[in-house]
């Protein structure tokens, strides 16, 4: 990947569109469960999403494995997307973005807090 890559982001955009082109070979159930996953990842991405690509394209060749094999999509995911996304995502409590900027601004809001003080 090039500094040109990393900044545009096209290396995500390019990426991101091979994602969907397997996604569309999936059975239509796999691909509710596969649009269904996306969202419950989404909170748990960095700015940029780069974060989650490695977790979409495991959660996707799940699916696409799976789907090859004729299980259905309960015996895969269990009746809880949500549940195996925050699994995958680290578990019970991984930080999100929300959590990481709420972070940031609280140390932003101390220090100026600090120099008006002193």
């Amino acid at each position: 990947m090039s500094f040109w890559e990393t900044i545009t982001g096209s290396d995500l955009t390019r990426e991101w569109k091979a994602f969907e082109a397997r996604a569309e070979a999936l059975p239509d159930a796999y691909r509710g469960a596969w649009e269904q996953i996306k969202g419950h990842l989404s909170p748990h991405g960095d700015f940029t999403g780069r974060n989650l690509m490695p977790l979409l394209d495991a959660a996707l060749g799940l699916l696409e494995v799976a789907a090859a094999d004729g299980q259905r999509i309960d015996e895969v995911l269990g009746d809880d997307i949500r549940g195996f996304c925050t699994a995958l995502a680290g578990g019970e409590g991984a930080r999100t973005y929300r959590d990481r900027w709420r972070e940031q601004l609280n140390r932003n809001v101390a220090r100026k807090l600090s120099r008006l003080g002193g």
